[in-house]
């Protein structure tokens, strides 16, 4: 059988709950390079994470239920790199999470691509991302998307007992 794409929108405020509840379920020393959340938990959303800033990714599948009716299966927050001017043409991906009961079906290669598309129409030339180097499925995904390794910060973070270095990535928008 044939699984459908998940369709791609943005994020509105009535999304917090299934967001939230999406970004805790996914939690994993593999991206992670913070404490796994516990109760109370802070809100998804505030003055720096906006709902204008994510993608979400929806489902006829099971999951959390998103403002709408649908699934809520995934998540990418797209935001300008810095706030500099000289920097304005460079989108960066910060966070992207796909819900384990639909790994390996496409959803988080459908976010990457709504992103470069949703960059590209915010007049964006260039998108970067940093991700750790422990985490290959990730690596690859974005390496098949075009992405490739523009440094490296050896040893930057200290997770689960050993030095885990930051890859830094990015790739080209313009044709």
């Amino acid at each position: 059988m044939i699984t459908p794409e998940p369709r791609i929108r943005q994020a509105v405020p009535a999304d917090e709950g299934a967001l939230g509840e999406l970004d805790r379920t996914t939690w994993s020393p593999l991206h992670a390079v913070q404490p796994a959340p516990e109760p109370p938990y802070r809100p998804f959303f505030d003055e720096r994470h906006r709902p204008e800033d994510y993608l979400v990714a929806e489902d006829a599948g099971d999951g959390a239920r998103d403002a709408g009716g649908g699934v809520v299966v995934g998540y990418l927050r797209l935001v300008p790199a810095t706030p500099l001017a000289c920097n304005r043409h460079v989108r960066q991906i910060q966070g992207l999470a796909v819900a384990e009961s639909v790994r390996g079906r496409g959803v988080a290669r459908a976010l990457l691509r709504a992103a470069m598309a949703e960059a590209r129409r915010q007049g964006a030339r260039r998108i970067t991302l940093r991700v750790l180097g422990h985490n290959a499925p990730a690596r690859a995904l974005y390496a098949s998307e075009g992405f490739v390794v523009e440094g490296v910060l050896p040893g930057e973070f200290f997770l689960d007992g050993r030095y885990v270095d930051d890859v830094l990535m990015g790739r080209s928008l313009t044709p």
